[in-house]
């Protein structure tokens, strides 16, 4: 969402605020907390440094050091496909979405060890493309090739796939293994199940409603509209849900890798447009645990935001809990309607001071068992130490 459709948003706000904040005061609470997480195992984050403004051959490089370094490839056999889920919420560049040179060099990679099939897929947000049981609206495969994704996914050698082009019908029901705040199932995209093996690369960002937009939030892409609905309708467990989804059986049988390049962050607002920050030395994480990634890529931007201009800090948007209610509302009428967004929650959205302050890996810690003991590691090219032993400090739980 950018600024004009924010601007239509309010303009139609006041409706939905008398209705719906007057049916359903209890969704105004603060963030439920079900109980304090306890300390988890230890859990290896692979880095790689990359140079500002760094060449095609450096990221191309840090992305297989990261991924070597993360896993042994002992999963992969000869001959099986892989799926792996970029993060296309639209047909903005990099890091809106996630790096076209990363998603080369992994297909290259994963071909190089005995890959047959490797597919590249996804399917957009609401504000781009919306699949109904009566027709489609939009094109996931329109904004890849405007990201600049497709182009690098075909030159590697993979193949396209966009979930709505399948239709309604190409989804099967999977459901969290750990958590309660789902209702209905998860409604996974049919591709799934022809792949051995999925391999994750998000990208490193601020969202406007979860706060971030790291490995975890990148799950929604899966999801068939009406999945979305529930996940937006019901806004006061948004976080929580997040979270859950990521425990589907599908993904904790198939999931094997976690890579972000993030020499490039999305400091503000997000998921679609905000500022975009360029630090002097960038990385390339790489984890075989979704929680530790992106315990890690929170720090990371983090520690981002705390270098943003004196004109980008605290910028309304950005930061207003208002605008992520109220955008929240938006994106349920997109979904399901005007009335669905009138009996809507409301959506908490949380300052993100320490990565302990974020809801979704909070939770995360509770469903995947802890709090991963984070261990960063060197994955080739070298991190600063500085850079390194201050992400290292801000993943410590203290217990």
């Amino acid at each position: 969402m950018d600024r004009r459709t924010f601007l239509k948003l309010m303009a139609g706000a006041s409706a939905l605020a008398v209705s719906s904040c007057a049916g359903h005061a209890s969704s105004s609470k603060a963030p439920r907390i079900t109980q304090k997480p306890a300390a988890g195992l230890p859990a290896q984050v692979f880095a790689a440094g990359v140079e500002k403004n760094p060449s095609e051959e450096a990221i191309k490089r840090a992305v297989c050091e990261s991924a070597e370094a993360a896993t042994d490839f002992s999963w992969l056999s000869y001959g099986d496909a892989v799926f792996i889920k970029p993060v296309l919420n639209s047909g903005y560049p990099y890091p809106s979405t996630t790096s076209p040179i990363a998603i080369a060099a992994m297909v290259e990679l994963l071909k190089k060890k005995g890959a047959g099939r490797v597919i590249v897929g996804d399917m957009s947000g609401i504000e781009h493309v919306k699949l109904s049981p009566d027709g489609l609206k939009g094109s996931s495969r329109r904004l890849m090739e405007k990201s600049g994704m497709a182009e690098a996914v075909l030159a590697s050698g993979a193949e396209l796939h966009f979930f709505e082009e399948a239709g309604w019908d190409a989804f099967y029901e999977d459901a969290p293994t750990a958590g309660e705040n789902w209702n209905g199932p998860l409604m996974m995209p049919n591709i799934l199940k022809e792949v051995d093996h999925i391999v994750l690369m998000p990208r490193c960002g601020r969202h406007v409603l979860a706060g971030s937009t790291l490995g975890l939030k990148a799950a929604v892409g899966y999801w068939r509209t009406d999945t979305r609905l529930e996940y937006h309708h019901h806004a006061s467990s948004f976080h929580e849900k997040t979270a859950e989804a990521n425990t589907a059986r599908t993904l904790l049988k198939k999931q094997r890798l976690v890579l972000t390049a993030a020499d490039r962050i999305l400091t503000t607002f997000g998921p679609d447009k905000g500022y975009v920050l360029q630090p002097e030395a960038g990385l390339v994480i790489a984890s075989t645990s979704i929680v530790a990634h992106d315990m890690v890529s929170l720090a990371w931007l983090l520690e981002n935001r705390r270098n943003l201009p004196e004109s980008e800090k605290n910028g309304f948007l950005d930061t207003s809990k208002l605008v992520a209610r109220y955008a929240n509302r938006y994106v349920v009428t997109m979904l399901g309607g005007l009335g669905k967004a009138v009996l809507s929650e409301a959506l908490i959205k949380n300052d993100i001071e320490s990565i302990f302050d974020d809801r979704i890996l909070n939770h995360a810690y509770l469903v995947f068992g802890g709090v991963p003991e984070v261990i960063i590691r060197d994955a080739g090219s070298p991190v600063p130490e500085k850079m390194k032993k201050r992400l290292c400090e801000m993943t410590v739980f203290q217990g």
